[in-house]
């Protein structure tokens, strides 16, 4: 008899771990994140004016002050994570980042990857140059030091056009790290141009001293800018956009537009 309690209440032990495990395991993205109380951004922390250390040691910016309005909405904390921008995806996708919001362009390539949200910004890729220089159009960069970010969607813009590349200097695009170092090559006249999102060209002119350069009315495209998150998260992201879609319907993003650029750049 005692045998047979025993057994009884072992099995009955065994079937409560399997129904605690099966709670573990049904619940959400969402919710996931609201139980752990923190959604952590991945970001390139140079990328002015979307997210980057300030001279105190600070992460700010357009996308910081969004997403930080958006964790007021959650009713979660938002951690800003620096990250390998080379490596973004993969770091979203191991778990080590919740979202990657930071001037995140939206291509075919990346869709393959992640799920995104609906476009918030516009973007174009554009060429910058010193103010003194001959380069005037695309077809100018012959035979020039052409330069952009290694992982961004700059360089998927200008590889696209791969019979130009082969006209630059060495046949290939010149990648950095991050684009203040393309842009200090650029000053120092190590590279002739460098291609980059014109949100961030312009901040950078704007800091700068215009005068020094030059944009290009020629360009590499238009793109627009998205959240991205794990295809598997689509409650968070769903939770997310509708935070999003509310900071426009309240003004919260035009505000926050106004503060970074000046006027209200957000897409309706």
């Amino acid at each position: 008899m005692k045998k047979k309690i025993a057994v009884v209440l072992s099995l009955a032990m065994l079937a409560t771990t399997f129904i605690a495990c099966g709670k573990k395991s049904d619940k959400t993205d969402l919710a996931k994140i609201k139980d752990k109380g923190e959604m952590v951004v991945g970001l390139d922390d140079t990328f002015v004016p979307m997210g980057f250390k300030d001279d105190n040691g600070d992460i700010n910016g357009f996308d910081v002050d969004l997403a930080n309005a958006v964790g007021e909405k959650l009713g979660v904390k938002v951690k800003f994570q620096p990250i390998d921008w080379t490596m973004k995806e993969s770091e979203l996708n191991g778990g080590k980042i919740d979202v990657i919001w930071n001037g995140y362009s939206i291509t075919d390539e990346r869709k393959e990857k992640v799920a995104f949200s609906k476009p918030y910004l516009e973007n174009k890729q554009v060429i910058i140059t010193l103010a003194n220089s001959p380069i005037k159009t695309k077809a100018d960069l012959n035979g020039k030091n052409v330069a952009a970010q290694n992982g961004s969607s700059a360089v998927d813009a200008v590889e696209k056009e791969a019979d130009l590349v082969k006209t630059f200097k060495g046949g290939k695009l010149v990648t950095f790290e991050t684009n203040n170092d393309a842009l200090m090559d650029l000053e120092a006249g190590r590279v002739d141009a460098v291609v980059g999102d014109e949100i961030l060209i312009r901040y950078y002119t704007n800091q700068r001293g215009e005068s020094k350069y030059k944009v290009l009315d020629d360009n590499f495209g238009t793109e627009e800018y998205g959240i991205g998150f794990r295809k598997d998260d689509k409650e968070f992201l769903s939770a997310v956009q509708k935070a999003l879609d509310e900071l426009k319907a309240d003004g919260t993003s035009k505000k926050i537009s106004e503060k970074w650029f000046g006027k209200d750049i957000v897409k309706s």
